[in-house]
């Protein structure tokens, strides 16, 4: 960038600086008394939908949207200075990403799509048909900001992969201009200040009076238009619910009339209900995270924990005989064995954590017990849990089988529960010699019992996290995946090893 470019950007993210500080002093102030308000900073190449979008909501719900507007490079710096508002969203999900990283945005939910274009004039009068063209002495060209608009960020990028970004600068340095936003971009190929530009196909679609010229250099790099909510906001939940709306059904209907490509939205309630079903040895790890989930998202989820044999039973029951209504939005299982059961109604699944089958014994194991071939011997007392019924149950005769001891502990078995958090209590009240049991259930009862550990392969689950295709609330279930995947630490704390890739992904504080 030579050195006007660079007095230019400095000129502009003071400005837009300066602009943000006193926005943000009267959008404190919000609507008439008593209103409800949310400050959101959105790219400006967005403006459209999310403006008509921001006025619905006002009028179905009389909360105002005191929205800013500038390119998102601009705006993402701006937020990391002042610290203050809602909501955030950017023409490009990797400055969402970004934010992430560096603490500004906790939630995110994807709105739209675009595709980079060149823009001509009506006609195209200078017969632009590909990326040289752009270089050619009789052409004049506008381009976004790299440092300040996506749309910059974005061609600088494209460019720089086919080998035509320095050439392409060198010829806006010397008869065109960069812009900090797209709406500028296309306004002044619009005028005729220029010959062509660079603009999002959204963009383009807003404006009659410019021609597209596509090239296979840029079909390829699909954005993600992505809002944030911002880490400081003091009110998220209201925020996730104009996050919600903006990515809902309802919200998709804005952008696909403004001429973008949206993302398929989740249905619109103000305070949507949810299903879960939740295999009973994930309860103490999933309880905490759920309720904190529920509360900041503002929705009501259903929750129904037992053992996966029972909850697979149901679901096939509510498809026979209700047509799915009742059926759950969410799936997290006790190991894969049981959502492979019903996988053709599931999609997205995850392994979030594992935990080992061990033997449970009574406190100092005072039958001496050291692995499965001991609970063979005449007179000794085993609970194991119903094979038909719950994961710990058909996993313990797998491992049983496997390890050829299975027909000579029939005898031996006096007790068989639906789910795994009734197995520990038998050995704790020393109703049984022994139990097989996850190691997560032995916990609970550390006092009066202790774990033996089986050297097999056998004698683990895995706990995968899965999403039903049939659910219309699947954005807000990869939210709650992605909360899972952030809580290590819960799951650990139960007893739980992690398998969840979890980097990149901010905790709640």
């Amino acid at each position: 960038m030579n050195y006007g470019g660079k007095l230019l950007l400095i000129f502009v993210v003071a400005v837009t600086g300066l602009t943000f500080g006193l926005f943000w002093l009267t959008s404190k102030k919000g609507g008439a008394e008593g209103e409800e308000t949310l400050t959101l900073y959105c790219a400006a190449g967005v403006k459209p939908p999310v403006l008509a979008a921001a006025k619905d909501f006002y009028r179905r719900y009389g909360v105002k949207i005191n929205l800013q507007y500038g390119g998102s490079g601009t705006l993402l710096s701006n937020l990391q200075v002042a610290k203050q508002g809602d909501l955030y969203l950017a023409a490009d999900f990797s400055y969402i990403k970004l934010a992430q990283e560096k603490g500004v945005v906790q939630e995110s939910i994807p709105l739209a799509l675009m595709t980079p274009v060149i823009a001509v004039q009506k006609g195209n009068p200078k017969g632009i048909k590909n990326l040289n063209d752009l270089s050619r002495d009789d052409v004049r060209l506008v381009l976004g900001n790299p440092g300040a608009a996506s749309i910059g960020k974005q061609t600088k990028k494209l460019l720089s992969e086919s080998g035509h970004w320095e050439s392409v600068k060198t010829r806006v340095e010397a008869s065109g201009v960069f812009k900090p936003t797209v709406p500028e971009v296309a306004n002044d190929i619009k005028i005729g200040a220029v010959d062509a530009g660079v603009i999002w196909d959204a963009t383009f679609n807003q404006y009659p009076e410019l021609e597209a010229v596509k090239v296979p250099e840029f079909d390829r790099a699909e954005k993600k238009i992505t809002i944030g909510v911002l880490k400081w906001s003091s009110q998220p939940t209201l925020a996730l619910r104009f996050a919600r709306f903006l990515n809902s059904e309802e919200g998709n209907q804005f952008f696909e009339k403004s001429g973008y490509a949206p993302v398929k939205g989740d249905k619109w309630e103000w305070q949507p209900q949810l299903t879960f079903f939740c295999g009973s040895v994930n309860r103490r790890a999933v309880a905490g995270v759920l309720e904190e989930f529920s509360k900041r998202e503002g929705v009501d989820i259903t929750t129904i924990y037992n053992g996966c044999g029972i909850l697979t039973g149901q679901m096939r029951s509510i498809r026979q005989t209700q047509g799915g209504a009742g059926f759950p939005d969410i799936y997290f299982a006790c190991d894969r064995y049981y959502l492979n059961n019903v996988k053709t109604w599931f999609q997205e699944d995850l392994d979030i954590s594992e935990t080992p089958i061990v033997i449970a014994v009574q406190k100092g194991n005072p039958m001496g017990i050291t692995d499965v071939t001991d609970l063979t011997k005449p007179g000794m007392k085993v609970a194991v849990g119903q094979c038909e019924q719950c994961t710990i149950g058909a996993l313990t005769r797998n491992l049983l089988e496997k390890e050829g001891v299975y027909d000579k502990m029939q005898s031996n078995v006096v007790a068989e529960t639906p789910s795994s958090a009734l197995l520990v209590p038998t050995v704790a009240t020393k109703s049984v010699d022994a139990a097989f049991a996850f190691l997560t259930d032995t916990q609970a009862e550390a006092k009066k019992v202790d774990s033996i550990g089986i050297p097999s392969k056998s004698a683990l689950a895995v706990q995968p996290y899965a999403i039903a295709v049939q659910s219309r609330y699947k954005h807000l279930g990869r939210r709650f995946k992605a909360r899972l995947v952030a809580a290590r630490e819960d799951f650990e704390a139960a007893g739980f090893r992690f398998r969840a890739d979890d980097s990149g992904v901010k905790k709640l504080k």
